[in-house]
């Protein structure tokens, strides 16, 4: 089944079930109001957020409405715990490589994984927020699990039987402040604003046989400015399959129902033409794009996102239908967004004093 949260003025929204064509879209108001509610007691309401799916798939739920990607909040919009991990070796190696150092051995031995702040998450069609070009905005297009309960200990097999659902995200990054914040070796922080997820989040039966050893065998679209810049397939190098980026996380604590893991950058390796490297696939970051020039030519020419850029990240079943729905974002200035929100407010002020003195005047 396919479930999204439609934005209704709280914090964690209205949870829908959307058909799987994306087309239509029922409230599930009935069954239950939230999605954490539903992970936190799944086998009570799957079953019946499943029979509601099938009936509005056969045309025969009674409330049906037109589904509005722009009106969705992340599926989960705030979770417990955000855990991204760097799950295509190929992604550090590029990155790593373009300024001359070397993959530690351990890196392939143990994820590489980090938490993030998981308490404002952001719709697939929000805009990025960001408060100044110089930071170095980037875009990372991967996928995402929405967890059960997993158990201290859990082995990677059994840890893919606590899998919920699949997403898209967009962890947006700020790469020139990463250098600072790394230094103080605590982590990420000022360097990762708001996720973004796809509009939609999908059980993994939706996936038919592209759900194989724990990934998801698919190709990712990325579009940035309207160009298609990234094909990348999501399965064949993921070095760290989602089982295995759970437990290495649950190795010494619980993870609770609501719990989001993330795979990385989706990345596949290049192939030498001509004693040069080349990326048929393309990228899923610009940091990508500007390892493999720096690789190339010794240097970068491809500059980090501006204020009016647009991204979309989107996957499509092997039928060719999009299975998540599209993240669709704009970047834009955060003063500037302020300013103009702050414009909209005095501007609605100024009706409403407006109304409330026409309103005096016809009583007099």
């Amino acid at each position: 089944m396919k479930l999204a949260t439609y934005k209704d003025g709280s914090r964690d929204g209205q949870l829908v079930v959307v058909s799987r064509d994306l087309r239509t879209a029922h409230y599930a108001t009935g069954i239950a109001h939230r999605l954490q509610q539903v992970l936190d007691d799944w086998a009570f309401y799957a079953p019946q957020l499943q029979d509601l799916y099938d009936a509005l798939n056969a045309d025969r739920a009674r409330y049906v409405f037109d589904f509005n990607p722009e009106q969705c909040m992340a599926p989960l919009p705030r979770a417990y715990q955000w855990l991204d991990g760097s799950a295509y070796l190929n992604h550090v190696e590029l990155v790593r490589k373009a300024r001359g150092a070397e993959v530690p051995a351990a890196f392939k031995l143990d994820p590489l994984i980090y938490q993030g702040g998981s308490d404002d998450f952001i719709g697939p069609c929000d805009d990025i927020r960001v408060a100044s070009e110089a930071m170095g905005i980037d875009f990372e297009s991967e996928i995402a699990v929405i967890t059960g309960d997993v158990k201290m200990g859990t082995s990677p097999e059994d840890a893919l039987d606590a899998i919920r659902l699949v997403m898209l995200a967009n962890d947006v990054s700020l790469r020139n402040l990463v250098p600072a914040e790394l230094e103080k070796g605590f982590g990420f922080v000022q360097s990762k604003p708001a996720t973004a997820f796809s509009p939609v989040a999908v059980t993994l039966d939706e996936l038919g046989d592209a759900w194989r050893g724990g990934r998801v065998h698919l190709t990712l679209q990325t579009t940035w400015n309207g160009r298609k810049v990234g094909m990348c397939e999501a399965g064949p190098d993921m070095s760290f399959h989602f089982g295995q980026l759970m437990a290495h996380v649950a190795k010494t604590r619980n993870l609770r129902a609501g719990t989001v893991v993330g795979s990385g950058t989706v990345s596949n390796g290049g192939v030498e033409k001509h004693g040069r490297m080349d990326w048929p696939k393309g990228y899923g970051c610009i940091a990508e794009k500007r390892s493999m020039e720096m690789l190339q030519n010794g240097k970068t020419t491809t500059e980090f996102m501006q204020f009016g850029d647009s991204i979309r990240i989107e996957m499509k079943g092997k039928d060719g239908q999009s299975l998540c729905g599209a993240i669709d974002q704009n970047v834009v200035s955060l003063h500037e967004a302020r300013a103009d929100a702050q414009r909209e407010s005095d501007a609605a002020a100024e009706l409403d004093a407006e109304g409330a003195a026409g309103a005096e005047d016809g009583g007099r």
